[in-house]
C-alpha cells in the first residue's frame, strides 16, 4: 500500500464521521475528487453545490454538471451575489475572502434546508503555502477540508483522480474570472464577460491552460510555451477578435499561475 492509498483510506474514514455533507463543488479536480469519494462513503447523503455568477465561466458549469452526472453524484446549482458586494467590486487583494464568505453563507442556507450539518471544500495541503484569503472565510464559517486533513497534496489528488478514472485528473486549475483583473481595478460584469469571451475563443484552438489578464483596453494573454506557435500562427485573427470583444491592444507571454499576486506588494 503506497502513500496515496493510505491517504485515500484516511480520507474515507474522515468523511464517514460527517454522516452527511455538502461539498463546495466547482468542477475542478479537488472538489470533484472530494465529491466522488464522499459519494462512495455517504451515498445520497452528500450533495455537490456549485455557485453560479458572472465570475464563473459558462463552460465550467456545463462541464461540472456533466462530470457529476457521469459518476452519479447529487448536484445542484445556486446563485451567488458576490458581484453585487461593494467590497468584492473594489477588488482588494483579499477579494476572494468576500466571494467565499458569500458562497459559504449560501451553502449553509442549503444545509439548513436539506438538514445537512457539515460543509466541506477542496482545500489541500499545497494551498496553505499560497496567498488564499478564501481560507480565512472557510475557517470563520467552520468549513471542513477533508483533503487537507488527510494530507493530500495536489500531486496526490491528481494521482488518486487518475486511479479512480476521473476525466479531470489532469485538468488545469481554473480560478474565477475576476482573478484576471489586477487588484484595485474594479470588477465589473463587462470585464468578466470580456475575459470569458476572449478565453473561450483561445480555447477553441485547443489551448487548455491560459489566462487573459484584463488591463483596461489592453489584454495580456498567458499560455504555456508549447502553445506559443498556436498563438503566433493566428496572431492577426486573435487581435481582430479581441478588438471585437473590446480590447484595443493585446500581447502574450508565458503563463504563470498567480501572476497578479506579485503586484500585491508593489
Amino acid at each position: 500500500m503506497d502513500a496515496v492509498e493510505q491517504k485515500y483510506i484516511k480520507l474515507k474514514e474522515q468523511i464517514s464521521e460527517y454522516k452527511s455533507l455538502i461539498i463546495a463543488y466547482s468542477g475542478g479536480i479537488d472538489s470533484t475528487l472530494l465529491l466522488k469519494v464522499s459519494g462512495e462513503v455517504l451515498g445520497d447523503r452528500v450533495i455537490g453545490v456549485m455557485a453560479d455568477s458572472a465570475s464563473v465561466p459558462r463552460k465550467e458549469i456545463t462541464e461540472a454538471k456533466q462530470m457529476a452526472k457521469d459518476f452519479g453524484a447529487r448536484m445542484m446549482i445556486i446563485n451567488t451575489e458576490e458581484t453585487s458586494d461593494e467590497n468584492y467590486i473594489k477588488n482588494p487583494s483579499n477579494r476572494c475572502y468576500y466571494c467565499k464568505t458569500e458562497l459559504y453563507h449560501k451553502l449553509f442556507d442549503v444545509a439548513r434546508e436539506k438538514n445537512i450539518r457539515y460543509i466541506a471544500n477542496g482545500t489541500n495541503v499545497d494551498d496553505l503555502g499560497d496567498f488564499r484569503p478564501g481560507l480565512q472565510a472557510a475557517d470563520e464559517q467552520q468549513v471542513k477540508s477533508p483533503l487537507r486533513d488527510a494530507g493530500f497534496t495536489k500531486s496526490d489528488i491528481r494521482e488518486l483522480a487518475k486511479r479512480l478514472k476521473l476525466d479531470v485528473w489532469d485538468k488545469p486549475a481554473s480560478p474565477c474570472l475576476a482573478s484576471r483583473i489586477p487588484y484595485g481595478d474594479p470588477v465589473t460584469i463587462q470585464k468578466l464577460a470580456q475575459i470569458e469571451a476572449a478565453e473561450d475563443y483561445l480555447k477553441s484552438f485547443g489551448i487548455r491552460e491560459l489566462r487573459v489578464r484584463h488591463f483596461g483596453k489592453q489584454a495580456r494573454i498567458e499560455v504555456n510555451k508549447q502553445d506559443f506557435p498556436t498563438i503566433e500562427k493566428r496572431w492577426d485573427q486573435i487581435k481582430s477578435k479581441f478588438n471585437e470583444i473590446g480590447f484595443s491592444d493585446a500581447d502574450y507571454q508565458e503563463f504563470k499561475s498567480g501572476a497578479l499576486n506579485v503586484l500585491i506588494n508593489a
